[in-house]
């Protein structure tokens, strides 16, 4: 199962999409698996990571994700889709929310690294 990092909805608005879901889309199209972008959600507008250092990354995430439907993710294999890696801190976050949901395995892909 590919599920992308979710963004807030403020900032898909302002955007009108999110490059990680545009992404990971592809991905589970091309590896024909399925595609979940409603088990992991954003709670909590955050300032935006590449403004802040390590140690404000890891405080500014907390608390910032939730678990859906943790049926649908339980003993699968998830790779979670992030457009860019700085300090993981995001993955991180949202790899410790997942593990919630008992899933066999989580993998991460990232586009590019900062």
């Amino acid at each position: 199962m590919v599920i992308p990092v979710p963004i807030s909805s403020k900032r898909k608005k302002e955007r009108g999409y999110n490059q990680s879901a545009l992404i990971a889309k592809e991905i589970a199209k091309i590896a024909k698996t399925q595609y979940n972008d409603i088990s992991l959600l954003k709670i909590k507008n955050i300032t935006e990571q590449s403004k802040l250092n390590r140690k404000e990354r890891l405080k500014n995430i907390e608390g910032a994700y939730k678990l859906h439907f943790k049926k649908l993710l339980k003993d699968k294999k998830i790779l979670l889709v992030d457009d860019v890696y700085t300090t993981g801190s995001t993955v991180n976050e949202c790899s410790k929310i997942l593990m919630q949901a008992q899933p066999q395995k989580i993998g991460v892909l990232t586009i590019a690294k900062d």
